[in-house]
């Protein structure tokens, strides 16, 4: 009777930590579960699978948590070599479609919409500047 007790607490205690640990796989948080709402927009990737990996984004944000862009940019690929950078522009302002390698990866022109962009390096250190075009003329 004793054995039998035991066996079933063992069962009940086993499915219980099998669906926290389902529950825990299957429903992480995401991107849709930030706050500032997120809008990608356009996005590049270099056909160079032999070299760096350079990956660009436009998305729009309803709000300039600073923060939440952080941990979005966390949420875009990167690979080790490579780099990511994330234009943040403000929901109903001017932004690029269409974005290209390198230093500049839009046509300047929507320079004064951008709010921030994340960068993440090579070898991964990650960067948020607010306001990345302020100075510029």
């Amino acid at each position: 009777m004793k054995t039998s007790k035991t066996n079933i607490f063992l069962i009940l205690l086993s499915v219980v930590l099998f669906g926290w640990l389902l529950k825990g796989t299957f429903f992480q948080p995401g991107a849709d579960d930030l706050k500032a709402g997120f809008t990608e927009k356009a996005k590049y990737r270099n056909e160079n699978n032999t070299g760096p990996i350079q990956y660009v984004f436009s998305v729009t944000v309803k709000d300039s948590i600073w923060k939440d862009m952080e941990i979005f940019g966390n949420f875009k690929p990167h690979h080790k070599g490579g780099v990511t950078k994330v234009y943040f522009f403000m929901e109903g302002s001017k932004f690029p479609t269409d974005l290209s390698p390198g230093n500049v990866n839009f046509d300047p022109a929507y320079n004064a919409s951008c709010v921030a962009v994340y960068e993440k390096s090579p070898i991964g250190n990650v960067s948020l500047i607010k306001y990345p075009f302020r100075n510029q003329s």
